[in-house]
């Protein structure tokens, strides 16, 4: 589960950066006034900067974490897990993921990668000591599911489409804005143009997280199937039972929290920015698919 933060965070800081970029190019002659040039441009910088954050995500997750990638197992912990990710990896047709360990108390794991033949499937030292093997399986078939699934690229071409319209819109409401507030039609964008259009972006951006995110919800419930399928419903169910009982709890840095698999705790608005659906809810989705 904590496919979507490390993304999303990183998506909308390049999302922010490529739109001053783009800012000071037109602040130096660069014209932009065509609506179809400008489409064009944002579409650039929008697939751009999703595409980068694809690109590093595996990267980043590491560096975040400070995972271990079994490269040899060492002990009879590291085999397991290395011929369970091995052994659902072929059973979903994909090539084998890095499988790496990183030091945190809760129960945790988290998968992510530019494609479903480059990927990391990671657990946490809490979920090592308090699941017993079943529950772990479903786990690591849950992550699996996700890299078998192409959630990463999926995210990745959502969030290009909304960069796009992000980039696109702030732009032209920023020069709406900026007509309106100096009463010049006619010549060039003022200074506070560009002030309007950095705000919008960022503005814009968080707006276009919620329909990410909702995006993200749902490929959870899709990802419980395929563990189910993996592993076995009961043992899913499980699974998501005793991480349950953690309440949403992370220790994981912000960059990666909404990549873990226990998900968090929201109500209200604070919903839409949820990047997984109350255990709950996905432990009775699986309970109602038997």
């Amino acid at each position: 589960m904590m496919r979507i933060l490390l993304f999303l965070a990183t998506n909308l800081a390049v999302l922010v950066v490529f739109g001053i970029v783009l800012t000071i190019l037109q602040a130096n002659g660069v014209q932009l006034g065509n609506n179809a040039q400008l489409l064009l441009f944002a579409a650039i910088f929008g697939f751009g900067g999703s595409f980068l954050s694809l690109a590093i995500s595996k990267w980043m997750a590491k560096r975040a974490t400070g995972a271990q990638v079994i490269e040899q197992p060492q002990n009879e912990m590291e085999r397991w897990l290395f011929e369970t990710v091995r052994r659902q990896a072929e059973a979903a047709g994909i090539k084998m993921p890095e499988v790496a360990i990183y030091d945190a108390p809760e129960i945790n794991a988290f998968a992510t990668g530019p494609s479903r033949n480059n990927a990391l499937v990671a657990v946490s030292t809490g979920l090592l000591r308090a699941m017993d093997r079943d529950e772990a399986e479903a786990v690591l078939a849950h992550e699996v599911s996700h890299v078998a699934n192409g959630d990463m690229v999926t995210m990745t071409l959502i969030q290009g489409v909304l960069n796009t319209f992000v980039i696109f819109f702030a732009r032209i409401v920023g020069r709406l804005i900026d007509s309106w507030i100096s009463g010049n039609r006619d010549e060039g964008p003022s200074f506070a143009y560009y002030i309007i259009v950095f705000v919008l972006d960022i503005i814009f951006g968080i707006l276009a997280s919620t329909i990410a995110m909702a995006f993200s919800r749902w490929r959870e419930f899709r990802a419980d199937a395929g563990g189910a399928q993996l592993a076995g419903r009961q043992k899913m169910i499980a699974a998501l039972e005793r991480l349950a009982q953690t309440y949403g709890h992370s220790t994981l840095p912000s960059q990666v929290a909404a990549f873990g698999i226990s998900g968090g705790v929201a109500d209200g608005l604070k919903r839409l920015f949820m990047s997984h659906p109350p255990l709950a809810e996905r432990i009775q989705a699986l309970r109602d698919a038997g």
